[in-house]
Protein backbone atom coordinates (compact mmCIF):
# COMPACT_ATOMS: atom_id res chain seq x y z
CA UNK A 1 0.00 0.00 0.00
CA UNK A 2 2.65 2.59 -0.31
CA UNK A 3 4.58 4.10 -3.03
CA UNK A 4 7.60 2.83 -4.58
CA UNK A 5 10.98 4.73 -4.01
CA UNK A 6 12.46 1.99 -6.15
CA UNK A 7 11.56 3.73 -9.40
CA UNK A 8 13.84 6.84 -9.50
CA UNK A 9 17.22 4.58 -9.45
CA UNK A 10 16.05 4.95 -13.17
CA UNK A 11 16.40 8.82 -12.54
CA UNK A 12 19.97 9.29 -10.69
CA UNK A 13 22.30 7.68 -8.85
CA UNK A 14 22.27 8.24 -5.21
CA UNK A 15 25.20 7.11 -3.80
CA UNK A 16 27.14 8.84 -6.82
CA UNK A 17 25.23 11.92 -5.85
CA UNK A 18 26.15 12.09 -2.35
CA UNK A 19 29.71 10.86 -2.74
CA UNK A 20 29.93 13.94 -5.56
CA UNK A 21 28.10 15.91 -2.63
CA UNK A 22 30.84 15.39 -0.43
CA UNK A 23 33.66 16.02 -2.38
CA UNK A 24 32.10 19.30 -3.34
CA UNK A 25 31.51 20.06 0.90
CA UNK A 26 35.15 19.46 1.55
CA UNK A 27 36.84 21.64 -1.46
CA UNK A 28 34.43 24.26 -0.38
CA UNK A 29 35.83 23.99 3.30
CA UNK A 30 39.22 24.80 1.54
CA UNK A 31 41.14 28.09 2.37
CA UNK A 32 41.87 29.03 -0.94
CA UNK A 33 38.23 28.19 -2.22
CA UNK A 34 37.42 31.55 -2.92
CA UNK A 35 40.67 32.52 -4.20
CA UNK A 36 38.90 31.95 -8.02
CA UNK A 37 35.39 33.33 -7.27
CA UNK A 38 33.92 32.68 -10.27
CA UNK A 39 34.82 29.04 -10.11
CA UNK A 40 33.49 28.49 -6.28
CA UNK A 41 30.20 30.12 -7.17
CA UNK A 42 29.52 27.43 -10.32
CA UNK A 43 30.74 24.42 -7.32
CA UNK A 44 28.29 26.04 -4.86
CA UNK A 45 25.82 26.46 -7.71
CA UNK A 46 26.11 22.21 -8.71
CA UNK A 47 26.22 21.45 -4.97
CA UNK A 48 22.81 23.16 -4.37
CA UNK A 49 21.54 21.26 -7.21
CA UNK A 50 22.03 18.01 -5.62
CA UNK A 51 20.93 19.19 -2.13
CA UNK A 52 18.00 20.27 -3.74
CA UNK A 53 17.16 16.62 -5.48
CA UNK A 54 18.78 14.95 -2.18
CA UNK A 55 16.84 16.72 0.78
CA UNK A 56 13.17 16.55 -0.73
CA UNK A 57 13.72 12.57 -1.24
CA UNK A 58 14.97 12.16 2.54
CA UNK A 59 12.00 13.92 3.30
CA UNK A 60 9.63 11.75 1.23
CA UNK A 61 11.64 8.53 2.74
CA UNK A 62 10.57 9.71 6.07
CA UNK A 63 6.96 10.38 5.42
CA UNK A 64 6.79 6.97 3.42
CA UNK A 65 8.30 5.23 6.78
CA UNK A 66 5.27 7.31 8.54
CA UNK A 67 2.74 6.40 6.20
CA UNK A 68 4.05 2.56 6.69
CA UNK A 69 3.12 2.83 10.56
CA UNK A 70 0.28 4.33 9.87
CA UNK A 71 -0.78 1.23 7.86
CA UNK A 72 0.27 -1.15 10.48
CA UNK A 73 -2.17 1.01 12.90
CA UNK A 74 -5.10 0.92 10.11
CA UNK A 75 -4.87 -2.64 9.84
CA UNK A 76 -5.60 -2.79 13.74
CA UNK A 77 -8.12 -0.51 13.95
CA UNK A 78 -9.66 -1.06 10.93
CA UNK A 79 -12.55 1.60 11.67
CA UNK A 80 -14.04 3.62 8.84
CA UNK A 81 -12.70 6.47 10.23
CA UNK A 82 -8.69 4.94 10.34
CA UNK A 83 -8.92 3.96 6.73
CA UNK A 84 -9.88 7.56 5.54
CA UNK A 85 -7.05 8.71 8.05
CA UNK A 86 -4.97 6.69 6.55
CA UNK A 87 -6.05 7.23 2.89
CA UNK A 88 -5.76 10.98 3.24
CA UNK A 89 -2.37 10.46 4.11
CA UNK A 90 -1.32 8.54 1.34
CA UNK A 91 -2.80 10.72 -1.10
CA UNK A 92 -0.36 12.69 0.07
CA UNK A 93 2.38 11.14 -0.08
CA UNK A 94 1.81 9.97 -3.23
CA UNK A 95 1.12 13.79 -4.45
CA UNK A 96 4.87 14.54 -2.94
CA UNK A 97 6.47 11.62 -5.12
CA UNK A 98 4.43 12.98 -7.92
CA UNK A 99 5.97 16.31 -7.46
CA UNK A 100 9.68 15.57 -6.45
CA UNK A 101 8.95 12.87 -10.36
CA UNK A 102 9.10 16.41 -12.18
CA UNK A 103 11.68 17.75 -10.09
CA UNK A 104 14.04 14.96 -11.43
CA UNK A 105 12.98 14.83 -14.96
CA UNK A 106 13.45 18.66 -15.16
CA UNK A 107 17.20 17.92 -14.74
CA UNK A 108 18.39 19.24 -18.39
CA UNK A 109 21.50 21.45 -18.10
CA UNK A 110 19.11 24.46 -18.96
CA UNK A 111 16.04 23.41 -17.68
CA UNK A 112 16.19 25.87 -14.71
CA UNK A 113 17.12 28.61 -17.10
CA UNK A 114 14.80 31.98 -18.05
CA UNK A 115 12.80 30.93 -21.51
CA UNK A 116 12.82 32.74 -24.03
CA UNK A 117 9.64 32.25 -26.38
CA UNK A 118 8.52 33.37 -29.87
CA UNK A 119 5.15 33.06 -31.66
CA UNK A 120 4.55 33.14 -35.32
CA UNK A 121 0.82 33.21 -37.17
CA UNK A 122 0.87 30.45 -39.69
CA UNK A 123 -0.90 31.16 -43.28
CA UNK A 124 -4.44 32.38 -42.90
CA UNK A 125 -4.24 35.64 -42.66
CA UNK A 126 -6.81 37.51 -39.94
CA UNK A 127 -7.58 34.23 -38.82
CA UNK A 128 -3.87 32.95 -38.03
CA UNK A 129 -3.12 36.17 -36.27
CA UNK A 130 -5.86 35.89 -34.27
CA UNK A 131 -5.43 32.63 -32.73
CA UNK A 132 -1.80 33.56 -32.57
CA UNK A 133 -2.51 36.28 -30.42
CA UNK A 134 -4.94 33.92 -28.24
CA UNK A 135 -1.99 31.48 -27.44
CA UNK A 136 -0.12 34.56 -26.66
CA UNK A 137 -2.39 35.47 -23.50
CA UNK A 138 -2.96 31.31 -22.99
CA UNK A 139 1.26 31.34 -22.18
CA UNK A 140 1.21 34.74 -20.18
CA UNK A 141 -1.65 33.22 -18.02
CA UNK A 142 0.12 30.10 -17.66
CA UNK A 143 3.43 32.13 -17.24
CA UNK A 144 1.59 34.12 -14.15
CA UNK A 145 0.07 31.04 -12.39
CA UNK A 146 3.46 29.54 -12.49
CA UNK A 147 4.79 32.58 -10.32
CA UNK A 148 7.02 33.65 -12.95
CA UNK A 149 7.76 37.33 -14.60
CA UNK A 150 6.74 37.74 -18.27
CA UNK A 151 8.35 40.66 -20.09
CA UNK A 152 7.48 41.45 -24.53
CA UNK A 153 10.91 42.24 -26.09
CA UNK A 154 9.23 42.27 -29.08
CA UNK A 155 5.63 42.42 -30.91
CA UNK A 156 4.31 42.88 -34.90
CA UNK A 157 0.44 43.65 -34.68
CA UNK A 158 -1.54 41.96 -37.50
CA UNK A 159 -2.90 44.45 -40.06
CA UNK A 160 -6.46 43.59 -38.70
CA UNK A 161 -6.18 41.87 -35.83
CA UNK A 162 -4.00 39.64 -33.56
CA UNK A 163 -0.41 39.35 -33.90
CA UNK A 164 2.00 38.11 -36.49
CA UNK A 165 4.58 36.99 -34.53
CA UNK A 166 5.95 37.65 -30.59
CA UNK A 167 8.73 37.30 -28.71
CA UNK A 168 8.50 37.07 -25.05
CA UNK A 169 11.14 36.53 -22.19
CA UNK A 170 9.70 34.29 -19.55
CA UNK A 171 11.52 34.11 -16.00
CA UNK A 172 11.57 31.79 -13.45
CA UNK A 173 12.94 28.60 -12.03
CA UNK A 174 12.19 26.05 -14.45
CA UNK A 175 11.14 28.24 -16.70
CA UNK A 176 12.61 26.75 -20.56
CA UNK A 177 11.83 23.57 -18.72
CA UNK A 178 8.42 23.14 -18.38
CA UNK A 179 8.00 25.85 -21.82
CA UNK A 180 10.16 23.40 -23.68
CA UNK A 181 7.28 20.94 -24.04
CA UNK A 182 5.13 23.32 -25.88
CA UNK A 183 7.77 23.61 -28.86
CA UNK A 184 5.88 23.34 -32.23
CA UNK A 185 2.65 24.00 -34.07
CA UNK A 186 -0.82 24.56 -32.46
CA UNK A 187 -3.46 24.33 -34.63
CA UNK A 188 -7.28 25.64 -33.75
CA UNK A 189 -10.61 24.50 -35.09
CA UNK A 190 -13.70 26.94 -34.62
CA UNK A 191 -16.57 28.73 -35.86
CA UNK A 192 -14.66 31.69 -37.25
CA UNK A 193 -15.86 35.27 -36.02
CA UNK A 194 -14.58 36.91 -39.31
CA UNK A 195 -16.08 34.75 -41.58
CA UNK A 196 -20.18 35.84 -42.13
CA UNK A 197 -20.92 32.40 -43.47
CA UNK A 198 -20.43 30.93 -40.17
CA UNK A 199 -18.60 27.91 -41.44
CA UNK A 200 -15.59 26.38 -39.50
CA UNK A 201 -12.21 27.58 -40.46
CA UNK A 202 -8.77 25.93 -39.14
CA UNK A 203 -5.77 28.35 -38.19
CA UNK A 204 -2.25 27.41 -37.43
CA UNK A 205 0.57 28.69 -35.60
CA UNK A 206 3.79 27.94 -34.14
CA UNK A 207 5.91 28.41 -30.67
CA UNK A 208 9.58 28.00 -30.49
CA UNK A 209 11.34 27.58 -27.02
CA UNK A 210 14.88 28.46 -26.52
CA UNK A 211 16.77 28.86 -22.65
CA UNK A 212 17.99 32.36 -21.67
CA UNK A 213 21.81 31.37 -21.46
CA UNK A 214 23.89 33.26 -18.32
CA UNK A 215 27.36 34.32 -18.10
CA UNK A 216 28.78 30.77 -17.16
CA UNK A 217 27.98 29.96 -21.05
CA UNK A 218 30.76 31.50 -23.60
CA UNK A 219 29.07 32.53 -26.38
CA UNK A 220 31.31 34.69 -28.97
CA UNK A 221 30.05 36.75 -31.31
CA UNK A 222 32.19 39.08 -33.62
CA UNK A 223 31.47 42.66 -34.50
CA UNK A 224 31.94 42.06 -38.06
CA UNK A 225 29.34 38.94 -38.35
CA UNK A 226 26.18 41.17 -36.86
CA UNK A 227 23.90 44.01 -38.67
CA UNK A 228 22.57 46.10 -36.39
CA UNK A 229 19.47 47.92 -37.72
CA UNK A 230 17.74 50.81 -35.56
CA UNK A 231 14.25 51.64 -36.27
CA UNK A 232 11.15 53.11 -34.56
CA UNK A 233 8.94 51.07 -32.45
CA UNK A 234 5.47 49.89 -33.84
CA UNK A 235 2.28 49.35 -31.80
CA UNK A 236 -1.16 49.62 -31.92
CA UNK A 237 -1.19 53.09 -30.40
CA UNK A 238 -1.50 55.34 -27.36
CA UNK A 239 0.84 57.21 -25.15
CA UNK A 240 2.49 53.71 -24.16
CA UNK A 241 4.02 53.59 -27.88
CA UNK A 242 7.62 54.04 -28.34
CA UNK A 243 7.93 57.34 -30.54
CA UNK A 244 11.63 57.40 -30.72
CA UNK A 245 14.36 55.67 -32.80
CA UNK A 246 15.69 52.80 -30.11
CA UNK A 247 13.90 49.80 -31.38
CA UNK A 248 16.83 47.30 -32.61
CA UNK A 249 17.47 44.71 -35.20
CA UNK A 250 20.51 42.95 -34.77
CA UNK A 251 21.18 39.90 -37.95
CA UNK A 252 23.88 37.74 -37.59
CA UNK A 253 25.04 37.51 -40.90
CA UNK A 254 26.85 33.81 -40.49
CA UNK A 255 23.45 31.84 -38.99
CA UNK A 256 20.87 34.17 -40.85
CA UNK A 257 19.44 34.81 -37.11
CA UNK A 258 17.41 37.63 -36.93
CA UNK A 259 15.94 39.39 -33.25
CA UNK A 260 14.64 42.02 -32.68
CA UNK A 261 13.90 44.08 -29.12
CA UNK A 262 11.79 47.39 -28.94
CA UNK A 263 10.47 47.17 -24.99
CA UNK A 264 12.34 50.08 -23.65
CA UNK A 265 12.96 53.01 -24.80
CA UNK A 266 16.59 52.81 -24.50
CA UNK A 267 18.24 52.13 -27.17
CA UNK A 268 21.54 50.76 -25.19
CA UNK A 269 18.78 48.19 -23.33
CA UNK A 270 17.45 47.38 -26.61
CA UNK A 271 20.75 45.94 -28.21
CA UNK A 272 21.68 44.13 -24.84
CA UNK A 273 18.63 42.31 -24.63
CA UNK A 274 18.71 41.48 -28.66
CA UNK A 275 22.35 40.24 -28.10
CA UNK A 276 21.44 38.51 -25.08
CA UNK A 277 18.52 36.56 -27.44
CA UNK A 278 21.20 36.19 -30.18
CA UNK A 279 23.14 34.18 -27.65
CA UNK A 280 20.63 31.87 -26.25
CA UNK A 281 19.30 31.26 -29.54
CA UNK A 282 22.82 30.42 -31.11
CA UNK A 283 24.01 28.28 -27.78
CA UNK A 284 20.89 26.65 -29.17
CA UNK A 285 21.65 26.23 -32.84
CA UNK A 286 25.21 24.84 -31.38
CA UNK A 287 23.24 22.32 -29.15
CA UNK A 288 20.64 21.08 -31.84
CA UNK A 289 23.81 20.52 -34.63
CA UNK A 290 25.21 18.34 -31.52
CA UNK A 291 22.51 16.45 -31.34
CA UNK A 292 21.59 16.07 -35.37
CA UNK A 293 18.43 17.17 -34.54
CA UNK A 294 18.70 20.85 -36.49
CA UNK A 295 15.79 20.43 -39.00
CA UNK A 296 13.81 19.17 -35.95
CA UNK A 297 14.68 22.30 -34.00
CA UNK A 298 15.44 24.90 -36.19
CA UNK A 299 16.07 24.05 -39.67
CA UNK A 300 13.56 24.02 -42.30
CA UNK A 301 10.31 23.74 -40.52
CA UNK A 302 8.48 23.69 -43.63
CA UNK A 303 5.00 25.42 -43.94
CA UNK A 304 3.12 26.02 -40.50
CA UNK A 305 0.19 24.12 -40.82
CA UNK A 306 -1.22 20.63 -41.90
CA UNK A 307 0.95 17.11 -40.37
CA UNK A 308 2.82 19.44 -38.08
CA UNK A 309 1.10 20.10 -34.96
CA UNK A 310 1.76 19.00 -32.08
CA UNK A 311 -1.82 19.59 -30.22
CA UNK A 312 -5.30 20.56 -31.64
CA UNK A 313 -7.90 22.79 -29.96
CA UNK A 314 -11.02 22.15 -31.39
CA UNK A 315 -13.70 24.72 -30.10
CA UNK A 316 -16.83 23.41 -32.42
CA UNK A 317 -18.61 21.41 -33.06
CA UNK A 318 -17.34 19.95 -29.64
CA UNK A 319 -14.72 20.86 -26.98
CA UNK A 320 -11.73 19.25 -26.86
CA UNK A 321 -8.00 19.74 -26.61
CA UNK A 322 -5.68 17.22 -27.47
CA UNK A 323 -1.90 16.73 -27.65
CA UNK A 324 -0.89 14.78 -30.38
CA UNK A 325 2.32 13.22 -29.30
CA UNK A 326 1.06 12.14 -25.88
CA UNK A 327 -2.68 11.33 -26.43
CA UNK A 328 -3.35 13.93 -23.29
CA UNK A 329 -6.81 15.37 -23.84
CA UNK A 330 -9.65 17.13 -22.08
CA UNK A 331 -12.86 18.99 -23.29
CA UNK A 332 -11.89 21.52 -20.56
CA UNK A 333 -10.78 24.07 -23.32
CA UNK A 334 -11.63 27.39 -21.22
CA UNK A 335 -8.89 26.05 -18.70
CA UNK A 336 -6.53 25.36 -21.08
CA UNK A 337 -6.78 28.44 -23.04
CA UNK A 338 -6.62 30.45 -19.34
CA UNK A 339 -3.00 28.92 -19.01
CA UNK A 340 -3.66 25.92 -17.36
CA UNK A 341 -1.35 22.88 -19.51
CA UNK A 342 0.27 21.73 -16.85
CA UNK A 343 -1.37 17.89 -17.49
CA UNK A 344 0.27 18.46 -21.10
CA UNK A 345 3.30 19.20 -19.83
CA UNK A 346 3.39 17.04 -17.11
CA UNK A 347 2.23 13.94 -19.70
CA UNK A 348 5.18 15.29 -22.09
CA UNK A 349 8.21 15.47 -19.83
CA UNK A 350 6.81 11.66 -18.41
CA UNK A 351 7.54 10.43 -21.78
CA UNK A 352 3.93 9.83 -22.03
CA UNK A 353 2.56 7.84 -25.61
CA UNK A 354 -0.88 8.11 -27.09
CA UNK A 355 -2.30 4.76 -27.50
CA UNK A 356 -2.60 2.83 -31.21
CA UNK A 357 -6.48 3.19 -30.37
CA UNK A 358 -6.47 6.80 -30.04
CA UNK A 359 -4.34 8.19 -33.31
CA UNK A 360 -7.27 9.51 -35.41
CA UNK A 361 -8.11 13.51 -34.89
CA UNK A 362 -10.88 15.92 -35.88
Amino acid sequence: MKPALGSFGGFFDLPALKTQLAEYEVRMAAPAFWDNAQAAQKIIGEANAIRAKLDPLKDLEQKIADLTTLHELVIEDASEQAGKEFQAEYDAVAKSLSALEMRVLLGGPMDRNNAIISLHAGAGGTEACDWANMLLRMYQRFAEKSGYKVEMLDILQGEEAGIKTATLQVKGEFAYGRLKAEHGVHRLVRISPFNSAGKRQTSFASLDVIAEVDDSIDIKIEEKDIRVDVYRSGGPGGQGVNTTDSAVRITHIPSGLVVTCQNERSQIKNRATAMNVLKARLYELEIDKKRAEMEKHYGEKGEIGWGRQIRSYVFQPYQMVKDLRTGEQTSDVQAVMDGDLNAFIEAFLRGKKRSDADTDEE
